[in-house]
């Protein structure tokens, strides 16, 4: 293999290194972020099983589940801004692996071009060596 695809293959496979960590730590915060919902459903839920059987509690629920709500949402836009920087990452992923792909691609085929010239080149060598010694009598 040349220089200049070793170079090149090795870049590419550090980009798409690279790419795959991203990719984890953002599906790493998505899953965050969708624990915490899940931890902030079951609050509220336990939350109103408390506030069954206490007639005050009624009026603190009003002020907790709206506040429940608001959290909510913000978490829910939060995992949906994560889902579109994973499809992002995904997309940036699948276009670097595609192009170490091609990288790898090339140089194969820069290899075999290199052996078949040399295999033409030692052919014509030996044809020669034949030639030589055909006129010389050998």
């Amino acid at each position: 293999m040349t220089k200049w695809a070793a170079s090149l293959i090795r870049i590419s496979t550090h980009e798409v290194e690279t790419l795959q960590k991203r990719l984890a730590e953002i599906v790493e915060r998505r899953t965050a972020a969708e624990m915490r919902v899940a931890m902030l459903d079951a609050e509220a839920e336990a939350e109103a099983k408390r506030a069954e059987g206490d007639a005050s509690a009624g009026w603190y629920m009003i002020g907790y589940r709206e506040g429940h709500k608001r959290r909510r949402a913000e978490m829910l836009l939060e995992i949906d801004l994560h889902l579109e920087e994973e499809a992002g990452a995904r997309d940036a992923l699948s276009e670097a692996f595609e192009n170490l792909k091609k990288y790898e691609h090339v140089a194969e085929q820069a290899k075999v071009l290199a052996a078949k010239k040399l295999g033409v080149f030692e052919s014509a060598q030996l044809d020669e060596l034949g030639l030589r010694r055909k006129a010389a009598g050998f």
